[in-house]
């Protein structure tokens, strides 16, 4: 079977299945073209309808809008008294910005290992790696699927440590029937491009404490104590006080705009990931060498983010080959991620790496699929036979 070429966000034209495709809609379109047009367009009523439907969509009492992900767990962290000379436990596998933002502050990241079975943060090896400097656990929720936040949260109590949720692959995850990001003093989302809904750049802070939502509100506008229109509407805008350190973290109105159009199609863009992760398992399950993700519990929702499989050796090639062969039948597919501790910042940086042996044995077998809410049957089938046939090809 044929599949159509196309061109792909990296500009390549011989793609058969892009790995991602930002879902932009003509209602987001006129979104932004409303915002640029109020001249209105930073720190204005958009991000406070952007934030309060946000807050809605995972049951929080609180949303606040920021640049990025990043920026959202630098103000958690710094709204949590975190700075030099304290520890923060960190998963190995995940975006360098998870550890990078424990660094800005001051504060040493600690790398976990993972759990082989869904490739979220191990919680034995949490417990390993907890001292007297450690002051908090940042659990990501990996390709959308939920930490163990139970036990997570259990070990946090035991050892009075502060729990700052990394949700940028998470929109629409839930453990034990809850959103994640509620679990811990803070979580953080992202709104990159490849995320299941975008601003295009942007993050979200949700929390449930409404004195970490007012010193976020204004650490993210250089300590500011007044918002944009408060120091219009009383007739002095020069007339505030700055009582801390802050940032220019702010989300502007044309993103608020972006982000209010796309969350009113969230749900159902999740539910195609979902339906799309589902054909992909039922598919790849019987290929001798594949390991498909886990089933999700009922009690839980899985985003799908990411669909993650592994390759194992009797699959009959490596998983670089295979991506190598799959990208030369126009299938784009990519890695998530390659385990911080092989960065030279984190080797210099960071603590001693012991007991990190799912990462390493993982990062070696792990393959990220194309997947985004308008992939067709006729594109996964594309992928899923291209697999099939290598497998058959290469098989010991």
């Amino acid at each position: 079977m044929k599949n159509k070429k196309q061109t792909d966000v990296f500009g390549d034209s011989s793609i058969n299945v892009p790995f991602v495709v930002p879902m932009i809609t003509s209602d987001d379109k006129k979104s932004i073209t409303n915002a640029l047009n109020s001249r209105l367009l930073t720190d204005g009523p958009l991000l406070k309808k952007f934030e309060t439907e946000f807050a809605k969509f995972t049951g929080s009492k609180f949303a606040i809008g920021v640049s990025n992900a990043t920026s959202a767990l630098q103000l958690s962290l710094l709204a949590s008294g975190i700075g030099k000379g304290d520890e923060v436990i960190v998963p190995d596998i995940t975006f360098v910005a998870t550890a990078n933002a424990v660094m800005a502050t001051g504060a040493t990241p600690v790398l976990a290992d993972i759990e082989k079975n869904d490739l979220n943060i191990s919680t034995d090896s949490i417990k390993s790696n907890i001292t007297l400097k450690t002051k908090a656990i940042i659990p990501v929720h990996f390709a959308g699927k939920s930490c163990d936040m139970k036990k997570i949260v259990d070990l946090a109590r035991k050892n009075n440590l502060t729990i700052i949720e990394d949700c940028a692959h998470a929109i629409g995850t839930k453990y034990d029937l809850k959103h994640v990001g509620n679990f811990g003093i803070a979580g953080c989302f992202s709104f990159y491009p490849t995320k299941n809904m975008t601003t295009i750049e942007g993050g979200m802070i949700i929390c449930n404490s409404k004195n970490l939502a007012k010193y976020l509100i204004s650490c993210r506008n250089h300590g500011i104590s007044r918002t944009y229109a408060q120091r219009f509407s009383s007739g002095l805008p020069w007339d505030y006080d700055i009582k801390q350190h802050g940032y220019n973290f702010r989300l502007d109105e044309i993103r608020s705009a972006m982000g209010l159009s796309q969350i009113k199609k969230l749900r159902e863009w999740n539910k195609k990931r979902n339906n799309a992760a589902n054909y992909y398992t039922s598919n790849l399950k019987s290929i001798n060498g594949i390991e498909t993700p886990l089933k999700t519990p009922t009690s839980e929702k899985h985003s799908w983010h990411l669909y993650v499989i592994k390759i194992k050796s009797s699959y009959g090639i490596t998983r670089n080959i295979l991506f190598k062969k799959l990208l030369k039948q126009g299938i784009r597919t990519s890695v998530h991620y390659k385990p911080l501790h092989n960065f030279t910042l984190y080797k210099k940086k960071g603590k001693s790496f012991s007991s990190l042996t799912n990462s390493s044995v993982v990062y070696d077998e792990i393959l990220s699929l194309p997947l985004y809410p308008d992939i067709s049957k006729k594109e996964q089938d594309f992928v899923i036979n291209k697999i099939k046939t290598l497998q058959h090809e290469h098989a010991n």
